[in-house]
This record gives structure tokens, sequence and C-alpha cells, in this order.
């Protein structure tokens, strides 16, 4: 005789409760662990914005002070957290300013999702205020033509859908930004909850592989070769902070291959590693060009002759605008895991479509399987320690060592250098600050430094420092930006200020936007007044310690390396309690950025 059923077994169980599309938004966003969502709000998110109220203990709306500026934290959350950055504007302007964050983040490899608030659809063609859907102003459009996936989720029935795709987009290899925009009407109905995804793997995957034929090809390209040179991108990044930087270092120690890595991705191998030859491209050290034209050194010396690219779509700073020098006496050979990378600029004599991790996982048992030379292999142990004994790495070696006031741009590196902790974070602006950066720190990990040079907006290490200090609230945060864009986007100062957050900001203060001044007078000098760009693009002298004093912030003004070194302490100290900290230090307006390097000018090649 069986039991009988329990009570419980034979009540009716509840059907499942339907949820809103912006239920559903927040639902994918914890799934996705998006803690932190930047923006400002407006009358177009309204209904959204009672899910963000109701949840705001879960998923927190970090409110910016400019939506460009809300995109450029979104972009620094995204880098340091290593998942995804989303930004939530309103409607019309809102989603205009928004734009250039998201734009430069799909072009820098971030994962970000951008969500647009839109008029009800009912007011469609109506010429409602900030509608962003008729013929003066279709910003699904705009944000198609500037981002990898751009779609309205237009009713209840594609919302779950439309959402999916743009986070499968988003967070896929390399990363891109994705957009949604949201009319307001729609954020209430209704699609079955049952039907939600409960794990990401149920949408989205990566890829996660290589052919064993071409990783063998490739070793055997390396192992033939006397003088071959490993060349990373910023698309390794991810790969070689989970675990792939043992492996790749494992196989170059063993058969003595230098590494350089581009401006973007600068620090992801160590820089002070024997085998490094840092930064090639934009603000390169001076060490590469000794290993590609090796006769620099020595007369005497054998060819380079081979070329592993890896992670680098090679754009124009990542080559010195496709400078022959960075072409061996041999074979080219590069890695991507995006087709459209392969061979742009460069003849290969092998492309390979791979995932940079599993490549660094393989190469180590195909290279064993390789005849290498000994003699070889020793020969580039002397010669790269001759390239470091002989030569500095740096332009200006005197001037990084220096005491000068005002205080030199390398000077100024090398104190932060010196203060910062090991596992510091430091964002660059775009201007003549990330040359100097580029050039004088030397980075390793768990240290890390982010530019952004594939479009290279003014503004963006302002706004990514915040992103980056609510990702890893534990380590100290620093952005070094010039004063022009310091100007523009200064006010986030006010937003870190409103959260608590001690990020720092170094900005470099010569009154001027110096990087088209410098430019300009070198690359189209007027011989009837030498000093007529001198005065063109001032700033017109404004106090930016009182600046960031009125934002919040503890602003400090320093005009030498002495006096950054000793205010450094309670910079970090206060920064430690939650308090923004503003270093304005007044620099050397005479002296010319790295990148205008005569090494490796065209002349040269």
């Amino acid at each position: 005789m069986s039991p009988s059923p329990s009570p419980a077994a034979l009540v009716t169980p509840p059907a499942p409760v339907d949820v809103t599309v912006a239920d559903t938004i927040l639902h994918y966003l914890k799934l996705e662990g998006a803690r932190h969502v930047f923006g400002i709000p407006g009358g177009g998110l309204q209904n959204l914005l009672v899910n963000f109220k109701n949840a705001r203990d879960e998923v927190r709306y970090v409110i910016c002070r400019h939506e460009t500026g809300a995109a450029y934290a979104a972009d620094g959350y995204a880098r340091i957290s290593g998942g995804l950055g989303v930004v939530m504007v309103t409607t019309g302007p809102g989603a205009t300013n928004a734009l250039t964050g998201t734009m430069n983040a799909d072009n820098d490899g971030s994962p970000l999702l951008t969500i647009t608030g839109e008029v009800a659809q009912q007011f469609f063609g109506k010429g409602y205020l900030q509608e962003g859907t008729d013929f003066r102003l279709d910003v699904n459009r705009l944000y198609a033509a500037s981002t990898d996936f751009s779609a309205m989720i237009s009713t209840g029935s594609n919302a779950q859908e439309l959402i999916e795709q743009a986070l499968r987009i988003a967070l896929g290899t390399p990363g891109r930004s994705t957009h949604l925009s949201l009319p307001d009407n729609v954020s209430l109905e209704t699609l079955p909850a049952a039907g939600l995804a409960k794990a990401t793997t149920r949408y989205r995957c990566g890829p996660g592989g290589i052919a064993a034929s071409d990783v063998q090809r490739i070793a055997e390209i390396l192992s033939r070769a006397k003088r071959p040179l490993v060349f990373l991108g910023n698309g390794c990044r991810k790969a070689l902070a989970a675990g792939g930087l043992a492996r790749l270092l494992a196989f170059v120690e063993q058969y003595q291959i230098p590494v350089i890595t581009t401006a973007d991705g600068k620090g992801i191998f160590p820089e002070s590693h024997p085998l490094s030859l840092r930064v090639y491209g934009f603000a390169s050290c001076q060490w590469p060009q000794y290993w590609m034209k090796p006769t620099l050194a020595d007369p005497n010396a054998e060819p380079y002759d081979a070329l592993l690219i890896i992670g680098s779509a090679l754009g124009g700073l990542a080559t010195h605008n496709w400078l022959p020098m960075i072409e061996p006496q041999g074979p080219i050979v590069q890695v991507d895991v995006d087709s459209r990378a392969l061979g742009r600029g460069l003849p290969l004599a092998l492309g390979v479509v791979g995932e940079a991790g599993a490549l660094f996982d393989a190469l180590p048992a195909a290279a064993a399987a390789c005849t290498w030379s000994a003699a070889d292999i020793e020969a580039r142990r002397d010669f790269l320690a001759g390239i470091k004994r002989r030569f500095s790495p740096f332009v200006a070696p005197n001037d990084y060592k220096g005491k000068a006031r005002p205080i030199k741009p390398p000077a100024l590196i090398r104190v932060l250098q010196d203060a910062l902790p090991d596992d510091a974070i430091v964002m660059l602006d775009s201007g003549n600050c990330v040359g100097w950066a580029s050039h004088y720190f030397v980075i390793d990990p768990p240290r890390q430094i982010h530019p952004s040079l594939a479009m290279g907006p003014m503004g963006f290490g302002v706004g990514a420092v915040i992103g980056a200090k609510f990702a890893a609230p534990e380590r100290v945060c620093l952005a070094v930006v010039g004063d022009g864009a310091f100007l523009m986007h200064g006010a986030e100062v006010s937003t870190a200020q409103a959260y608590r957050l001690g990020a720092i900001w170094v900005v470099l203060n010569d009154d001027d936007l110096h990087m088209v001044t410098q430019g300009m007078s070198i690359l189209h000098p007027d011989p009837t007044d030498p000093k007529v760009y001198d005065g063109l693009y001032g700033l017109g002298k404004p106090d930016l310690v009182k600046f960031a004093e009125g934002l919040g912030a503890d602003a400090h003004g320093i005009d030498s390396p002495d006096d950054l070194a000793a205010v450094m302490p309670a910079v970090l100290k206060a920064a430690a309690k939650g308090r923004p900290q503003v270093i304005v230090a007044r620099i050397d307006r005479k002296q010319v950025p790295p990148y205008y390097n005569p090494a490796y000018l065209p002349p040269h090649a």
C-alpha cells in the first residue's frame, strides 16, 4: 500500500509570474555580475528607474556628471573588473552624449552595454521632446554606425533575445560595445519569467582553441630563426592575466626570445624582465630599434629574422605607421581571434585565427618537438644583455633622474613609479600625458596601466579612474591627465566625492593644448613667426587647484619632483580613506614628448 501524499503535493503549484522588460534587464545584469551601472537619469528612463531603485542594494546606479564621463567610467570598470561595463542614460542628448565613450570602448575592445531611454511608442514621429527615432534624430542608427550591435527593444516579445544578443556580442572575444534603446512604455511589457536564462552559458560562450597544426608551424618558424621577436597586443591582456603569462614566460625564457608590446598592451608582459624590450610603436622604448636593426649595436650582428604577433590589429600607433623597421628579414606570423585583424598593413607568412590563451598553453609542447640551436639561444641572451647594458630605455634619461623646477614630465613619472604600490592601477588620458607615461613608466603585473589609443579621446582617463576604483576599491587607482582633458571632464571629481571614492588625478598643467602646439610647431613651422603657435591654443590660466577643491577633492599644487615626493604619502593615505585627490603639477613647457623620437621617424627606416 503506497503512502498517502502530503498535503502540499495536493496543492496546485502557482503559475510562473511574468516579468517586465525592466525586470528582465536587471535579471541579466545581475547574471553577468554587473554590480555598478553608470549614467545620468531622465524622464525617458522613468519606469526602468523604479526597478533600479528597488534593486539598489544589488545593482548600484552611479550618477555621473556627464554622459560621456559615465561611458568612460563604465569602460574603466570593465577593464579592471574583467566583466561588463554598463551605461544607462536618458533620451535624445543623453544618448548622443554617451556615444563618444561607447564608441571609444568598442574600438579598445572593452565589453560595454549602453542602454538609452526612448520616448513612449505612441509619440513616435510626432516630434515629442527628445525623441530619438524620427528623421531629425535616429539614435539607433547613430549607435549602429559606431558600435558592434544596436537595436531597439520594441516589445516584450523580442526583449530577451535582443538583450542576450547584446550581451553575447559585448562579452565576446574581443570585447565590443553594444547598445539597446528602450521606449519608456516597453519597459512595462511582460514576458514569461520561466524562459529567462539562469546561467550565461545558455546564451553565450567564447572561443578557446587554436589548431595544433598551426601551433606546430609557429614553433618551427621560431626555432629556425636566429633573432626572432614576440609582439604582444592588448588582445592578450585577459589571457595573460588568467595564467597565460607564466606559460609564456617559461617559453621565452627557455629559448631567449625577446618581447615587445604595443602601447595599449603596456605592462601585460613584465617590463623589468630581462627579455622585455618594453613598448614599440607610440612613444617607443629606445631598446626595440637595436633588436630590429641590430647593426646599430653591432656591425656584425645577425639580422632580426622572424616576428610573432599575438593579439594586435597592427594599427598605426602599434607600428609607427607601419615603419619598415618592424619587418624582419624573414617570416611574419600573426595570431588573432578576429580574422579581420590578420594581414592588416604587414605581409604575413602565416596568419592564424586562434585564441591567445590557447596558443600560450600549446606553444611549449610544440616547441619541445622542434630542434633549437643552443648557440643561437646563447647569442640572443648575450645580445639582449648588451643592449640593456649599453643603452638607456629612455629618450631623456637625465631628465628622468632630474630634480628641475618646474617639474619635467619624465621626473614626474619617476616619482609616481617609486611612490605607487606594486598593485596600483594607472589610467592614462589622451594628449602629451599618454606619451610621457607610456615611455617612462615601467609596469610589472600586478600593476596595470590603461591608455585608450584606438580613438584617443580627451577625458577618457578622467572618467575611467572612477570606474576602476569602483571595480577595485582596495587598490590605488590613479589617472594621469592633461589640463585640457581635466577641464573637459574634471566635474567627475564630484562623482568621486559623492560616492567617497579615493581616486587620484595627476594633472599635467602647462596651460595649453600642448600636444597640438608642439605638433604644429614641429610639423608646420612658420619661419616668419617661429613662436606663433605658443599663443594659439592656450587655456586662460585657470586655477585648477581651486577648481578641484570646489568639486570636493583634496587638491595639491606641486612644482618639482621633491614637491611630488613629499605630498604622495599624504595623498595615498587620504585616498585610502575615501577622499578624492587631485595633484596639479606645473610642468616644463619646453620638453618635447618621446613620440617625436628621431630614432623612429621614417628617415631612419
